[in-house]
């Protein structure tokens, strides 16, 4: 399966604004405080962004965030056209339904990327059953847990010890003695700790 596997604080450098790519670590050694320009050499002059720039950039730091190459991106962007309602908040709302991006919220993982790696290595179990598939959408009412034998783990047992201390997304509930979560509603585009403006996305595909 493709990847991105350089570094994802250039990313940030490249968005020019911190997305959160490593959790905590974005906190406390953020390399976008450091060096708050673009990757690369520094230009010969100072240039003006265009409205397709613009968009572009918006469409790239959402992609960024949930960690999802330009082709799945694209097929959640036309699903999100199909559903009813406005495009751009449809898919902020599919985004957030993907499996890991819930392992994430949940406060399973400090990341996305750190939650998609749970999901693939067959750690979570959807609804009773194992799901490695870190782009399945979670319904209203489904119910993620840990498979038995990762109860045992190391980062298992350290993360019942610190979990007391996570905040979980309102749209979501949490027992914190079993780590069982459960989706009591599905998301809106208000519930995205990151602001993106969606309209210049669905704009950016318009064209």
């Amino acid at each position: 399966m493709a990847r991105y596997t350089a570094a994802v604080c250039r990313l940030c450098r490249r968005s020019g604004e911190k997305l959160m790519l490593k959790g905590s670590r974005c906190i406390t050694k953020c390399a976008l405080e450091k060096r708050p320009r673009p990757p690369g050499p520094p230009p010969a002059r100072r240039r003006r962004i265009s409205d397709r720039g613009g968009q572009l950039r918006e469409k790239q730091k959402v992609r960024y965030s949930y960690g999802i190459l330009e082709r799945q991106f694209r097929r959640f962007f036309a699903e999100a056209e199909r559903l009813p309602g406005i495009t751009g908040e449809n898919l902020l709302v599919l985004l957030e339904r993907r499996l890991d991006n819930v392992v994430y919220r949940l406060g399973f993982a400090d990341s996305r990327a750190q939650a998609r790696q749970l999901v693939q290595h067959g750690h979570i179990i959807l609804n009773g059953r194992k799901t490695d598939i870190p782009s399945c959408l979670v319904k209203e009412g489904g119910v993620i847990s840990w498979r038995e034998a990762s109860t045992r783990t190391e980062y298992y047992k350290q993360l019942a010890q610190s979990i007391e201390s996570k905040t979980i997304a309102v749209w979501l509930s949490l027992d914190k003695q079993k780590l069982v979560g459960r989706v009591l509603s599905l998301p809106t585009p208000d519930d995205t700790e990151t602001k993106f403006e969606v309209a210049a996305v669905v704009e950016y595909y318009s064209r």
